[in-house]
């Protein structure tokens, strides 16, 4: 038995229903994972975020590196003593910063040479460095270092990411700390040969689970759906098949009817802070003036702290606009209850072999024209 292994209790099409286990317990999938840069759900607490459903959230390397810093964090017991999160966390390599921190990252054959975003700082971030903080932070699983192209990338600049990548994953299996699993990530833009050549080189690894990197970095929407289709399916079946950083209710949808089992993103977080909120016929913006005097929750009939509670929509916006922290908490709450309860339901329509019928139904809803003024 691996550090983290993955067992499919059922398929409908493509889609898959299953179980990840690891040493801090087992996660049922799909499944979605809150994003915890700094070592924190934004304005929840752990408890808070555990009792949406979730059993599993990732926190960031390049961040947690910065500051605290890894030495700190693991003076305090590790990530999970530091954030009292008591089940799996998932630590990302820092790949994903130097795409987003572009201007102030070099690529190099071994690694990446950052200049601090906090004070400028000269930075080094390579295989060996990225797994020495995640084994210092002692997250569950480490995801290796990888090269992240942007959308429009060239193919020579796929074929280097994809190249580098590979390379680095050899690097990372070979420096990883023992007890902490390691998830490789397949590269290679839109290039549907590309990207199963490279699933094919990691899963000759061997990987605790595959990812998908370097999607939703700006390329259409309809373009990524129609790869993630070929992609997902060419991913080892017997290992955990994690889309990084994607995304929308509907792309989570679409996803898991290619094969996909975990999911991260920051909407359901960033986008609560935004005042917008997820609800079963799309989106809605709590500042708008629709909603002043409306006595009514975000959703009627959801379990969620915020609608349970009667917050209405009138108090809601009323926080919001007075700049409340109270309204981040209780949107986020209700955001994060919402992509708990998608992926559970997306779990059960596969179980009971529904899915499709499922999906659709659920695709026409949540593909709402937005809510205007």
């Amino acid at each position: 038995m691996g550090l983290v292994n993955f067992h499919c209790e059922a398929t409908c099409g493509q889609a898959r229903a299953g179980v990840i286990r690891s040493r801090r317990g087992t996660v049922a999938t799909p499944a979605f994972m809150p994003v915890g840069t700094q070592a924190s759900v934004k304005a929840l607490t752990p408890a808070e975020v555990e009792d949406t459903g979730a059993r599993m959230v990732i926190m960031n390397t390049y961040h947690l590196w910065l500051r605290p810093g890894p030495e700190v964090v693991r003076s305090q017991g590790g990530l999970h003593e530091f954030s009292r999160w008591p089940h799996a966390i998932v630590t990302d390599s820092g790949g994903y910063q130097a795409y987003s921190l572009a201007q102030r990252t070099r690529l190099t054959e071994d690694g990446f040479l950052f200049a601090s975003h906090l004070d400028g700082e000269r930075l080094h971030l390579s295989p060996e460095e990225s797994m020495r903080v995640q084994g210092l932070l002692g997250s569950d699983v480490a995801m290796q270092l990888d090269v992240c192209p942007a959308a429009g990338a060239s193919a020579e600049e796929l074929e280097r990411a994809v190249r580098l990548t590979t390379r680095w994953a050899e690097r990372c299996l070979d420096a990883r700390r023992d007890g902490q699993a390691l998830f490789g990530i397949v590269q290679g833009g839109l290039d549907e040969r590309l990207r199963r050549q490279h699933a094919e080189a990691l899963a000759a690894l061997p990987l605790d689970g595959l990812a998908l990197g370097g999607f939703s970095v700006g390329e259409p929407r309809d373009a990524m759906h129609r790869t993630l289709r070929v992609v997902a399916p060419a991913l080892d079946p017997a290992r955990v098949r994690y889309l990084m950083g994607v995304g929308t209710p509907a792309d989570i949808v679409r996803a898991v009817g290619s094969g996909i089992d975990l999911f991260d993103c920051v909407l359901p977080t960033r986008n609560a802070r935004n005042g917008q909120v997820f609800v079963r016929d799309g989106k809605l913006m709590i500042r708008n003036r629709r909603h002043r005097a409306d006595p009514g929750p975000l959703e009627p009939g959801c379990p969620c702290p915020t609608c349970s509670a009667g917050f209405s929509r009138a108090y809601l916006r009323h926080l919001y606009l007075a700049g409340e922290i109270l309204a981040h908490r209780l949107l986020t709450l209700h955001n994060l209850h919402f992509f708990q309860q998608l992926v559970a339901e997306a779990r059960e329509a596969v179980l009971s072999d529904t899915f499709p019928v499922w999906s659709q139904a659920r695709l026409s809803r949540l593909e709402q024209p937005e809510e205007t003024e």
